[in-house]
Protein backbone atom coordinates (compact mmCIF):
# COMPACT_ATOMS: atom_id res chain seq x y z
CA UNK A 1 0.00 0.00 0.00
CA UNK A 2 2.57 2.37 0.75
CA UNK A 3 4.99 1.78 -2.46
CA UNK A 4 1.60 1.76 -4.42
CA UNK A 5 1.29 5.49 -2.92
CA UNK A 6 4.71 6.25 -3.66
CA UNK A 7 4.29 5.49 -7.47
CA UNK A 8 1.54 7.25 -7.57
CA UNK A 9 3.13 10.45 -5.93
CA UNK A 10 5.77 10.05 -8.51
CA UNK A 11 3.38 10.00 -11.60
CA UNK A 12 1.75 12.66 -10.80
CA UNK A 13 5.01 15.03 -9.99
CA UNK A 14 6.57 13.71 -13.61
CA UNK A 15 3.25 14.73 -15.37
CA UNK A 16 3.77 18.52 -13.82
CA UNK A 17 5.89 21.02 -15.80
CA UNK A 18 9.18 21.82 -14.22
CA UNK A 19 9.02 23.74 -10.89
CA UNK A 20 11.37 26.76 -9.68
CA UNK A 21 13.93 25.21 -6.93
CA UNK A 22 12.84 25.79 -3.60
CA UNK A 23 11.73 24.21 -0.46
CA UNK A 24 8.49 21.88 -0.99
CA UNK A 25 4.91 22.64 -0.80
CA UNK A 26 3.37 23.12 2.84
CA UNK A 27 1.27 20.73 2.12
CA UNK A 28 3.84 17.94 1.11
CA UNK A 29 5.84 19.19 3.69
CA UNK A 30 2.80 18.48 6.10
CA UNK A 31 2.11 14.91 4.75
CA UNK A 32 5.48 13.81 4.60
CA UNK A 33 5.80 14.76 8.67
CA UNK A 34 2.54 12.48 8.89
CA UNK A 35 4.36 9.74 7.25
CA UNK A 36 7.71 9.99 9.22
CA UNK A 37 5.12 10.02 12.67
CA UNK A 38 3.22 6.84 11.83
CA UNK A 39 2.18 5.61 15.24
CA UNK A 40 4.50 2.41 16.63
CA UNK A 41 2.96 -1.08 16.15
CA UNK A 42 2.28 -2.99 18.92
CA UNK A 43 4.93 -5.24 20.22
CA UNK A 44 4.95 -8.76 22.51
CA UNK A 45 7.78 -10.95 24.08
CA UNK A 46 6.46 -13.48 26.07
CA UNK A 47 9.14 -15.97 27.83
CA UNK A 48 8.12 -19.00 30.27
CA UNK A 49 9.51 -19.15 33.90
CA UNK A 50 9.26 -21.58 36.95
CA UNK A 51 9.42 -20.16 40.39
CA UNK A 52 8.78 -21.96 44.43
CA UNK A 53 6.07 -19.92 46.28
CA UNK A 54 4.79 -21.71 49.86
CA UNK A 55 7.08 -24.77 48.38
CA UNK A 56 5.36 -25.00 45.67
CA UNK A 57 6.12 -24.61 42.03
CA UNK A 58 4.50 -22.19 39.82
CA UNK A 59 4.93 -22.32 36.11
CA UNK A 60 3.95 -18.79 34.75
CA UNK A 61 4.27 -16.87 31.08
CA UNK A 62 5.84 -13.33 31.56
CA UNK A 63 4.73 -11.38 28.99
CA UNK A 64 6.28 -7.72 28.18
CA UNK A 65 4.45 -5.97 25.85
CA UNK A 66 2.93 -2.39 24.66
CA UNK A 67 -0.49 -1.77 23.75
CA UNK A 68 -1.89 1.17 22.23
CA UNK A 69 -4.58 3.22 23.19
CA UNK A 70 -6.75 4.54 20.32
CA UNK A 71 -9.63 7.10 19.98
CA UNK A 72 -13.33 5.55 18.29
CA UNK A 73 -11.34 6.48 14.73
CA UNK A 74 -8.55 4.44 15.16
CA UNK A 75 -6.52 7.38 15.80
CA UNK A 76 -3.27 6.02 18.60
CA UNK A 77 -3.29 8.36 21.16
CA UNK A 78 -0.56 6.59 23.60
CA UNK A 79 1.72 3.24 23.88
CA UNK A 80 1.41 2.01 27.14
CA UNK A 81 4.35 -0.45 28.33
CA UNK A 82 3.15 -3.47 30.45
CA UNK A 83 4.51 -6.95 32.02
CA UNK A 84 1.68 -9.76 32.75
CA UNK A 85 2.66 -12.43 34.51
CA UNK A 86 0.29 -15.46 33.93
CA UNK A 87 -0.17 -18.70 35.52
CA UNK A 88 0.04 -21.22 33.13
CA UNK A 89 -1.79 -24.67 33.12
CA UNK A 90 -5.25 -22.96 34.70
CA UNK A 91 -8.18 -24.44 33.22
CA UNK A 92 -11.20 -22.01 34.12
CA UNK A 93 -9.08 -18.32 33.99
CA UNK A 94 -12.39 -17.09 34.86
CA UNK A 95 -12.08 -18.33 38.37
CA UNK A 96 -8.72 -16.95 38.50
CA UNK A 97 -8.39 -13.73 40.31
CA UNK A 98 -6.53 -11.21 38.17
CA UNK A 99 -5.21 -8.59 39.43
CA UNK A 100 -3.42 -4.99 37.82
CA UNK A 101 -0.67 -3.05 39.95
CA UNK A 102 0.63 0.11 39.87
CA UNK A 103 2.95 2.54 41.39
CA UNK A 104 2.28 6.63 42.18
CA UNK A 105 4.66 9.73 41.52
CA UNK A 106 2.89 11.23 39.70
CA UNK A 107 5.83 9.64 37.76
CA UNK A 108 6.69 6.10 38.49
CA UNK A 109 6.84 3.58 36.74
CA UNK A 110 5.86 0.55 37.93
CA UNK A 111 8.90 -0.91 38.97
CA UNK A 112 8.97 -0.96 42.68
CA UNK A 113 5.89 -3.11 43.36
CA UNK A 114 6.60 -5.25 40.75
CA UNK A 115 10.47 -6.08 42.26
CA UNK A 116 9.94 -5.12 45.42
CA UNK A 117 6.83 -6.77 46.46
CA UNK A 118 3.88 -8.50 44.22
CA UNK A 119 6.03 -10.20 41.06
CA UNK A 120 7.62 -13.48 40.97
CA UNK A 121 11.58 -11.72 41.41
CA UNK A 122 12.91 -9.50 43.89
CA UNK A 123 15.66 -6.85 44.13
CA UNK A 124 18.02 -8.12 46.67
CA UNK A 125 18.28 -6.00 49.75
CA UNK A 126 19.96 -6.46 53.28
CA UNK A 127 17.47 -7.78 56.02
CA UNK A 128 16.54 -4.15 57.40
CA UNK A 129 16.07 -2.79 53.91
CA UNK A 130 18.79 -0.98 52.86
CA UNK A 131 21.10 -1.66 49.73
CA UNK A 132 23.72 -4.06 49.38
CA UNK A 133 26.62 -3.18 47.50
CA UNK A 134 26.81 -2.97 44.32
CA UNK A 135 26.27 -4.73 41.45
CA UNK A 136 22.75 -5.69 42.55
CA UNK A 137 20.91 -8.24 41.72
CA UNK A 138 17.67 -9.63 41.12
CA UNK A 139 16.56 -13.35 43.78
CA UNK A 140 13.24 -15.33 43.05
CA UNK A 141 10.53 -13.69 45.55
CA UNK A 142 9.53 -16.44 47.16
CA UNK A 143 6.71 -13.95 48.66
CA UNK A 144 4.94 -13.16 45.73
CA UNK A 145 1.45 -13.28 45.54
CA UNK A 146 1.29 -14.99 41.80
CA UNK A 147 0.39 -18.01 43.47
CA UNK A 148 -2.65 -16.23 44.36
CA UNK A 149 -3.57 -14.04 41.39
CA UNK A 150 -2.64 -13.42 37.57
CA UNK A 151 -0.52 -9.73 37.58
CA UNK A 152 -0.42 -6.86 34.98
CA UNK A 153 2.02 -3.85 36.03
CA UNK A 154 0.92 -0.63 33.63
CA UNK A 155 3.04 1.86 33.24
CA UNK A 156 1.29 5.44 32.82
CA UNK A 157 2.28 7.58 30.14
CA UNK A 158 6.04 8.79 30.05
CA UNK A 159 6.40 6.52 32.56
CA UNK A 160 8.59 3.22 31.76
CA UNK A 161 8.70 2.78 28.24
CA UNK A 162 5.24 4.37 27.64
CA UNK A 163 4.80 7.33 25.49
CA UNK A 164 2.04 9.84 24.17
CA UNK A 165 1.54 9.73 20.44
CA UNK A 166 3.04 12.26 18.93
CA UNK A 167 5.01 12.93 21.78
CA UNK A 168 4.37 16.58 22.37
CA UNK A 169 0.69 15.56 23.12
CA UNK A 170 1.41 13.91 26.44
CA UNK A 171 0.41 16.88 28.40
CA UNK A 172 -3.31 15.48 27.76
CA UNK A 173 -2.04 12.33 30.40
CA UNK A 174 -0.17 14.38 32.58
CA UNK A 175 -2.87 15.10 35.25
CA UNK A 176 -5.31 13.11 37.30
CA UNK A 177 -7.97 13.07 35.01
CA UNK A 178 -5.88 12.14 31.97
CA UNK A 179 -4.17 9.55 34.07
CA UNK A 180 -7.14 8.36 35.08
CA UNK A 181 -8.91 7.67 31.76
CA UNK A 182 -6.06 6.17 30.31
CA UNK A 183 -5.08 4.07 32.41
CA UNK A 184 -9.29 3.06 32.83
CA UNK A 185 -8.77 2.63 29.20
CA UNK A 186 -5.65 0.30 29.17
CA UNK A 187 -7.43 -2.03 32.09
CA UNK A 188 -10.55 -2.28 29.53
CA UNK A 189 -8.57 -3.27 26.67
CA UNK A 190 -6.33 -5.79 28.55
CA UNK A 191 -9.78 -7.43 30.13
CA UNK A 192 -11.45 -7.58 26.71
CA UNK A 193 -8.49 -8.76 24.89
CA UNK A 194 -7.87 -11.66 27.34
CA UNK A 195 -11.24 -12.97 27.71
CA UNK A 196 -11.21 -11.75 32.01
CA UNK A 197 -14.18 -10.04 32.66
CA UNK A 198 -15.78 -12.63 34.40
CA UNK A 199 -12.40 -13.10 36.58
CA UNK A 200 -12.26 -11.48 40.07
CA UNK A 201 -10.62 -8.51 39.53
CA UNK A 202 -8.46 -6.44 42.03
CA UNK A 203 -6.11 -3.22 41.98
CA UNK A 204 -3.23 -2.54 43.51
CA UNK A 205 -1.31 0.74 43.63
CA UNK A 206 1.19 2.41 46.06
CA UNK A 207 1.06 6.00 47.23
CA UNK A 208 0.09 8.28 44.46
CA UNK A 209 -1.15 4.57 42.94
CA UNK A 210 -3.33 4.17 45.91
CA UNK A 211 -5.29 7.88 44.90
CA UNK A 212 -5.24 6.12 41.58
CA UNK A 213 -6.97 3.05 42.38
CA UNK A 214 -8.89 4.54 44.59
CA UNK A 215 -9.83 6.99 41.64
CA UNK A 216 -10.26 4.11 39.45
CA UNK A 217 -12.98 2.04 41.43
CA UNK A 218 -15.92 4.12 41.11
CA UNK A 219 -14.82 5.56 37.70
CA UNK A 220 -14.35 2.00 36.01
CA UNK A 221 -17.81 0.84 37.87
CA UNK A 222 -19.74 3.82 37.05
CA UNK A 223 -17.92 4.40 33.41
CA UNK A 224 -17.59 1.41 32.02
CA UNK A 225 -19.89 -1.28 34.29
CA UNK A 226 -16.28 -2.90 35.51
CA UNK A 227 -16.78 -4.28 39.46
CA UNK A 228 -13.98 -4.86 41.20
CA UNK A 229 -13.70 -7.45 44.11
CA UNK A 230 -10.62 -6.00 45.83
CA UNK A 231 -8.96 -2.98 46.61
CA UNK A 232 -5.33 -3.34 47.67
CA UNK A 233 -3.83 0.18 48.91
CA UNK A 234 -0.16 0.07 49.98
CA UNK A 235 1.19 3.52 51.71
CA UNK A 236 -1.93 5.20 50.75
CA UNK A 237 -2.92 8.82 50.27
CA UNK A 238 -6.61 9.32 49.61
CA UNK A 239 -7.13 13.35 50.75
CA UNK A 240 -4.01 15.55 50.36
CA UNK A 241 -5.08 17.72 52.99
CA UNK A 242 -3.87 15.20 55.32
CA UNK A 243 -0.32 15.18 54.31
CA UNK A 244 -0.02 19.36 52.79
CA UNK A 245 2.45 21.35 55.46
CA UNK A 246 0.77 24.70 54.51
CA UNK A 247 0.17 27.51 56.87
CA UNK A 248 -3.60 27.26 57.72
CA UNK A 249 -3.90 23.90 57.79
CA UNK A 250 -2.78 22.29 61.21
CA UNK A 251 -3.68 18.73 60.27
CA UNK A 252 -0.66 17.36 59.00
CA UNK A 253 0.97 17.99 62.34
CA UNK A 254 -1.89 16.22 64.32
CA UNK A 255 -1.33 12.91 61.95
CA UNK A 256 2.05 13.06 61.35
CA UNK A 257 2.92 13.27 65.63
CA UNK A 258 2.37 9.44 65.81
CA UNK A 259 4.91 8.69 63.22
CA UNK A 260 7.03 11.31 64.61
CA UNK A 261 6.91 9.37 68.37
CA UNK A 262 7.81 6.17 66.15
CA UNK A 263 10.39 7.37 64.34
CA UNK A 264 12.21 8.62 67.89
CA UNK A 265 11.43 5.26 69.41
CA UNK A 266 13.47 3.61 66.68
CA UNK A 267 16.40 5.70 67.53
CA UNK A 268 16.74 5.65 71.25
CA UNK A 269 15.14 9.28 71.69
CA UNK A 270 12.18 9.16 73.96
CA UNK A 271 11.85 8.71 77.68
CA UNK A 272 12.85 5.69 79.11
CA UNK A 273 9.32 4.75 80.16
CA UNK A 274 8.11 5.40 76.65
CA UNK A 275 11.35 3.19 75.18
CA UNK A 276 10.00 0.34 77.24
CA UNK A 277 6.98 -0.48 74.55
CA UNK A 278 6.24 0.85 71.37
CA UNK A 279 2.75 0.25 71.12
CA UNK A 280 2.39 1.94 74.80
CA UNK A 281 4.58 5.09 72.85
CA UNK A 282 1.88 4.85 70.04
CA UNK A 283 -0.99 4.78 71.74
CA UNK A 284 0.07 7.98 73.94
CA UNK A 285 1.06 9.68 70.72
CA UNK A 286 -2.10 8.91 69.07
CA UNK A 287 -4.85 10.02 72.19
CA UNK A 288 -2.60 13.18 72.16
CA UNK A 289 -2.35 14.08 68.88
CA UNK A 290 -6.47 13.25 68.36
CA UNK A 291 -7.14 15.13 71.79
CA UNK A 292 -5.29 17.68 73.62
CA UNK A 293 -2.95 18.78 70.95
CA UNK A 294 -6.05 19.18 68.48
CA UNK A 295 -7.65 21.86 70.55
CA UNK A 296 -4.20 23.44 71.45
CA UNK A 297 -3.67 24.19 68.04
CA UNK A 298 -7.35 24.72 67.57
CA UNK A 299 -6.60 27.79 70.26
CA UNK A 300 -4.04 29.47 67.72
CA UNK A 301 -2.36 32.57 68.77
CA UNK A 302 -5.07 32.86 71.45
CA UNK A 303 -3.10 29.70 72.97
CA UNK A 304 -2.08 30.94 76.63
CA UNK A 305 1.50 30.85 77.70
CA UNK A 306 1.20 28.39 80.57
CA UNK A 307 -0.86 25.80 77.96
CA UNK A 308 1.33 26.85 75.13
CA UNK A 309 4.52 25.74 77.43
CA UNK A 310 2.89 22.39 78.92
CA UNK A 311 2.09 21.82 74.82
CA UNK A 312 5.94 22.09 73.96
CA UNK A 313 6.81 19.84 76.65
CA UNK A 314 4.70 16.87 75.80
CA UNK A 315 5.76 17.00 72.22
CA UNK A 316 8.81 17.20 73.17
CA UNK A 317 8.22 13.88 75.32
CA UNK A 318 6.81 12.21 72.25
CA UNK A 319 9.29 13.20 69.88
CA UNK A 320 12.73 13.43 70.90
CA UNK A 321 13.35 16.85 70.11
CA UNK A 322 13.80 19.96 72.25
CA UNK A 323 10.90 21.85 73.93
CA UNK A 324 12.82 24.91 72.73
CA UNK A 325 12.76 23.71 69.23
CA UNK A 326 9.08 22.99 69.03
CA UNK A 327 8.40 26.29 70.69
CA UNK A 328 9.89 28.46 68.00
CA UNK A 329 8.78 25.74 65.33
CA UNK A 330 5.24 27.11 67.06
CA UNK A 331 4.05 24.05 67.99
CA UNK A 332 4.42 22.58 64.70
CA UNK A 333 6.66 20.91 63.30
CA UNK A 334 6.80 20.17 59.50
CA UNK A 335 8.36 17.02 57.93
CA UNK A 336 11.27 17.86 56.74
CA UNK A 337 12.68 20.18 59.90
CA UNK A 338 11.98 16.83 62.18
CA UNK A 339 13.97 14.80 59.94
CA UNK A 340 16.92 17.03 59.98
CA UNK A 341 16.71 18.10 63.68
CA UNK A 342 15.88 14.69 65.23
CA UNK A 343 19.56 13.52 64.87
CA UNK A 344 21.28 16.60 64.26
CA UNK A 345 24.08 16.32 66.84
CA UNK A 346 24.97 13.32 65.26
CA UNK A 347 25.28 14.75 61.74
CA UNK A 348 22.91 12.54 61.02
CA UNK A 349 19.59 13.07 58.97
CA UNK A 350 16.47 10.17 59.19
CA UNK A 351 14.65 8.88 55.65
CA UNK A 352 11.08 10.43 54.38
CA UNK A 353 9.98 7.46 52.77
CA UNK A 354 11.58 5.21 55.66
CA UNK A 355 12.40 6.73 58.75
CA UNK A 356 14.73 4.02 60.18
CA UNK A 357 17.47 4.90 57.66
CA UNK A 358 19.89 7.30 58.11
CA UNK A 359 21.59 9.81 55.51
CA UNK A 360 24.91 11.74 56.23
CA UNK A 361 24.53 15.63 56.73
CA UNK A 362 26.90 17.53 55.28
CA UNK A 363 26.06 20.69 57.54
CA UNK A 364 24.45 20.48 60.38
CA UNK A 365 23.73 24.09 60.91
CA UNK A 366 20.93 23.84 57.67
CA UNK A 367 17.56 23.79 58.15
CA UNK A 368 16.91 21.08 55.74
CA UNK A 369 18.27 17.85 55.09
CA UNK A 370 20.38 17.28 51.97
CA UNK A 371 18.65 14.19 50.42
CA UNK A 372 16.46 11.29 51.41
CA UNK A 373 18.54 8.35 52.40
CA UNK A 374 15.79 6.26 51.97
CA UNK A 375 14.92 6.75 47.75
CA UNK A 376 19.13 6.96 47.58
CA UNK A 377 18.73 3.35 48.97
CA UNK A 378 16.95 1.58 46.42
CA UNK A 379 16.77 4.31 43.58
CA UNK A 380 20.42 2.89 42.36
CA UNK A 381 19.16 -1.06 43.10
CA UNK A 382 16.19 -0.89 41.62
CA UNK A 383 17.18 0.58 38.45
CA UNK A 384 19.84 -1.55 37.73
CA UNK A 385 18.28 -4.87 38.42
CA UNK A 386 15.05 -4.13 36.27
CA UNK A 387 17.62 -3.04 33.25
CA UNK A 388 19.28 -6.22 33.53
CA UNK A 389 16.22 -8.25 34.34
CA UNK A 390 13.62 -6.50 31.15
CA UNK A 391 16.35 -7.42 28.57
CA UNK A 392 18.07 -10.51 29.61
CA UNK A 393 15.20 -12.03 31.46
CA UNK A 394 12.11 -11.27 29.29
CA UNK A 395 13.42 -10.41 26.02
CA UNK A 396 12.41 -6.70 25.86
CA UNK A 397 14.58 -4.94 23.57
CA UNK A 398 14.62 -1.26 23.32
CA UNK A 399 16.81 1.72 23.36
CA UNK A 400 14.85 4.02 25.23
CA UNK A 401 15.55 4.86 29.05
CA UNK A 402 13.02 3.07 30.60
CA UNK A 403 11.37 5.81 33.38
CA UNK A 404 11.83 5.05 36.61
CA UNK A 405 10.81 8.05 38.22
CA UNK A 406 10.49 10.91 36.31
CA UNK A 407 9.92 14.53 36.49
CA UNK A 408 9.10 14.69 32.34
CA UNK A 409 4.88 14.48 33.90
CA UNK A 410 5.29 17.95 35.65
CA UNK A 411 3.35 19.95 35.39
CA UNK A 412 0.74 17.46 36.40
CA UNK A 413 -2.72 19.17 36.18
CA UNK A 414 -5.36 18.35 39.10
CA UNK A 415 -8.65 19.29 36.96
CA UNK A 416 -11.61 19.61 39.41
CA UNK A 417 -8.75 19.93 42.22
CA UNK A 418 -7.33 23.25 40.56
CA UNK A 419 -6.95 25.43 44.32
CA UNK A 420 -8.35 23.02 47.02
CA UNK A 421 -6.87 19.53 47.96
CA UNK A 422 -7.05 16.55 46.24
CA UNK A 423 -9.36 14.32 48.16
CA UNK A 424 -10.76 11.43 46.06
CA UNK A 425 -12.43 8.92 49.33
CA UNK A 426 -15.91 9.82 47.55
CA UNK A 427 -15.12 7.81 44.94
CA UNK A 428 -13.94 5.04 46.45
CA UNK A 429 -17.12 5.28 48.83
CA UNK A 430 -19.26 5.49 45.88
CA UNK A 431 -17.96 2.36 44.30
CA UNK A 432 -17.80 0.12 48.18
CA UNK A 433 -21.89 1.51 47.92
CA UNK A 434 -22.68 0.17 44.87
CA UNK A 435 -20.80 -2.87 44.74
CA UNK A 436 -21.15 -3.95 48.47
CA UNK A 437 -18.81 -7.01 47.34
CA UNK A 438 -15.92 -4.30 47.47
CA UNK A 439 -13.28 -5.02 49.94
CA UNK A 440 -10.21 -3.10 50.43
CA UNK A 441 -6.94 -3.54 52.25
CA UNK A 442 -4.86 -1.02 53.40
CA UNK A 443 -0.82 -1.77 54.57
CA UNK A 444 0.85 0.80 56.78
CA UNK A 445 4.35 1.58 57.82
CA UNK A 446 5.00 3.13 60.97
CA UNK A 447 8.16 4.44 60.26
CA UNK A 448 6.61 6.12 57.08
CA UNK A 449 6.70 9.90 56.57
CA UNK A 450 5.60 10.13 53.50
CA UNK A 451 1.78 8.85 54.08
CA UNK A 452 1.86 8.37 57.80
CA UNK A 453 -0.30 5.68 58.90
CA UNK A 454 -2.36 7.71 61.54
CA UNK A 455 -3.32 9.52 58.61
CA UNK A 456 -5.11 6.92 56.37
CA UNK A 457 -6.83 6.19 59.65
CA UNK A 458 -8.33 9.95 59.51
CA UNK A 459 -9.06 9.58 56.25
CA UNK A 460 -11.25 6.53 56.09
CA UNK A 461 -12.84 7.10 59.49
CA UNK A 462 -13.65 10.36 57.59
CA UNK A 463 -14.98 8.17 54.28
CA UNK A 464 -18.77 8.26 55.13
CA UNK A 465 -19.30 4.48 54.48
CA UNK A 466 -22.50 3.41 55.80
CA UNK A 467 -22.30 1.05 59.46
CA UNK A 468 -22.60 -2.50 57.49
CA UNK A 469 -20.26 -1.36 54.77
CA UNK A 470 -17.10 -0.63 57.54
CA UNK A 471 -15.92 -3.73 58.54
CA UNK A 472 -15.22 -4.46 54.00
CA UNK A 473 -11.95 -1.97 54.76
CA UNK A 474 -9.54 -3.54 56.79
CA UNK A 475 -5.81 -2.27 57.75
CA UNK A 476 -2.27 -3.62 58.46
CA UNK A 477 0.35 -2.34 59.98
CA UNK A 478 4.36 -3.19 59.38
CA UNK A 479 7.27 -2.10 61.49
CA UNK A 480 8.69 -0.50 58.41
CA UNK A 481 8.26 2.40 55.85
CA UNK A 482 6.86 3.73 52.61
CA UNK A 483 8.00 0.56 50.64
CA UNK A 484 7.42 -1.88 53.52
CA UNK A 485 8.33 -4.55 51.79
CA UNK A 486 12.37 -3.98 51.27
CA UNK A 487 12.15 -5.23 54.87
CA UNK A 488 12.08 -8.84 54.80
CA UNK A 489 9.75 -9.79 57.76
CA UNK A 490 7.06 -6.72 56.73
CA UNK A 491 7.40 -8.84 52.83
CA UNK A 492 6.60 -11.77 54.16
CA UNK A 493 3.21 -10.01 56.69
CA UNK A 494 2.25 -8.72 53.70
CA UNK A 495 2.06 -11.53 51.66
CA UNK A 496 0.25 -13.13 54.66
CA UNK A 497 -2.09 -10.28 55.07
CA UNK A 498 -2.73 -9.98 51.23
CA UNK A 499 -3.15 -14.01 51.34
CA UNK A 500 -6.31 -13.81 53.31
CA UNK A 501 -7.42 -10.12 52.34
CA UNK A 502 -8.03 -11.53 48.87
CA UNK A 503 -9.48 -15.02 49.98
CA UNK A 504 -12.04 -13.22 51.67
CA UNK A 505 -12.59 -10.78 48.76
CA UNK A 506 -12.58 -13.69 45.84
CA UNK A 507 -13.32 -16.72 47.83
Amino acid sequence: MLCGAAILVCAAACAQPPQASGPPAPAKQEEKGKEDKKPPEEKVSQTRHTIQIGGKDVKYTATAGTMLLKKEDGTATASIFYIAYIKDDVPDTTKRPLTFAFNGGPGSSSVWLQLGALGPKRVAMDPEGNALPPPYKLVDNEYSILDLTDLVFIDPVSTGFSRAIPEQDAKNFHGINGDLESVADFIRLYTTRNSRWTSPKFLAGESYGTTRAANLSGYLQQRMGYALNGVILISAVLNFGTISFDRGNDLPYILFLPTYTATAWYHKKLPPDLMASQSKALEESEQYASHEYSLALMKGDAISSEERAQTAQKLARLTGLSAKFIDDSNLRVPIFRFTKELLRDERRTVGRYDSRLEGIDLDPTSAYPDYDPSYASVYAPFTAAWNQYVRAELKWESDLQYEILTGRVHPWTWGDYENRYVNVSDSLREAMTQNRDLKVFVANGHYDLATPFFATEYTFDHLGLDPTLRNHVSMGFFEAGHMMYTYKPALEKLKADLAKFMGMAAP
